[in-house]
């Protein structure tokens, strides 16, 4: 768990708050998509199975730290990435 540092996480929380203000500035949602219907799928379902995976991880990584999982539900079905990085900046706070 200590393998990520505050300035990785930080660096990708931004980096995914440009690249949201980027996609949603360049989505006019006026012309159809160039994506194959199989293709959407495809990466759907890879999507929600990973976010399957995440939260399991999550489940887990509390569990052991006996922290409350719950509270991180909301925000996790949001956004899953900042919510992620959020939940492993919080558990690894030193104890007091």
């Amino acid at each position: 768990m200590y393998v990520w540092s505050k300035r990785i996480v930080l660096t990708l929380l931004v980096l995914f708050g440009i690249l949201e203000v980027v996609f949603w500035l360049t989505s006019t949602g006026e012309e159809a998509s160039i994506l194959v219907t199989r293709t959407t799928h495809w990466m759907a379902l890879n999507y929600v199975l990973l976010l399957v995976w995440v939260f399991v991880w999550m489940y887990d990584q509390a569990r052991v730290r006996g922290k409350n999982i719950w509270i991180w539900m909301l925000p996790f079905f949001i956004a899953p990435l900042p919510t992620l990085m959020a939940f492993v900046l919080v558990l690894q706070r030193r104890a007091k």
